[in-house]
Order: C-alpha cells, then sequence, then structure tokens
C-alpha cells in the first residue's frame, strides 16, 4: 500500500497508458475511418471502418474483462473481512450486500466498518454514497 492518503475526492486512478493514449488513438481511428469512408465510399474504408470499432470494443473489454474479476476478488476478501470483523448479527447479513456495496466498503477502515455495514443494509446505500460516508480510508493501489 502506498504512503499517500486517499479519500473520496481522490482515490480514482488514472492509467496512463489506457486513459492518455491507447483511448485517445482508439477514439482517433474511429473518427478518421468515419471520415475517410464519408469522403471515399467504398468497401475498403467501410471494412476499415468495421476494424475500428472491432478495436474500440477490443479495447473496452480488455479494461471491464479484468475489473469484473477484479470485483469478484474484493466481494470474497471483503466477505471474508467482514465475516471476521463484524458481531454476529450483522454477519449473517454478509449475503444481503451487493457486489457494489461490497466493493465501494473495501476502503472502509476496519474501526469504522460494522457501523458503515449497518447504514449500509438499512438505508441501502449505492457505491458513491458508501464511499462519501467513509471518514478513515484504507489505501487500495493494487486495482486494475
Amino acid at each position: 500500500m502506498s504512503d499517500k492518503q486517499q479519500s473520496f475526492a481522490s482515490h480514482g486512478r488514472v492509467h496512463p497508458l489506457f486513459h492518455l493514449i491507447l483511448l485517445p488513438l482508439f477514439f482517433a481511428n474511429f473518427i478518421v475511418s468515419v471520415t475517410w469512408l464519408v469522403r471515399s465510399p467504398g468497401f475498403p474504408m467501410a471494412w476499415n471502418l468495421v476494424m475500428a470499432v472491432a478495436f474500440l470494443l477490443l479495447l473496452f473489454l480488455a479494461r471491464i474483462n479484468p475489473m469484473m474479476v477484479q470485483d469478484r476478488v474484493i466481494r470474497l476478501e471483503e466477505r471474508l473481512r467482514l465475516a471476521a470483523i463484524l458481531p454476529q448479527p450483522l454477519q449473517a447479513r454478509i449475503p444481503d450486500l451487493t457486489i457494489d456495496q461490497l466493493v465501494a466498503l473495501r476502503f472502509a477502515s476496519d474501526a469504522e466498518l460494522p457501523a458503515l455495514v449497518e447504514r449500509t443494509l438499512r438505508e441501502n446505500l449505492g457505491r458513491k454514497q458508501i464511499k462519501q460516508a467513509i471518514v478513515l480510508w484504507r489505501a487500495d493501489d493494487l486495482r486494475v
């Protein structure tokens, strides 16, 4: 974990290679392909556009699929953590928490976790609401 304190405002992660290089390049390739097809209609330009769309889809799948696996791992980790930390009555309610709620709760410190879980279940808080309610953040620098 890093020495840098995380918070709701600073926990988002920008992956420079993906967000600042690949995404803009693939999007620009799509725009160029549309422009070429409009200016010179025909099969080669249409195929170029199809491939530009395929590359964009591939790029998004390359980002989304690892994030889905990460969320499954977080779900497992947080269920184990909750089983060890929560008082007995709340332990029985762990299955009631959604994946989104578990993903957000991973940032909460052990000290504030029981009260936050109870509030989450009572008020059916969403991911953003849970993160905004966290006072003592546990940094998570190992995410995809």
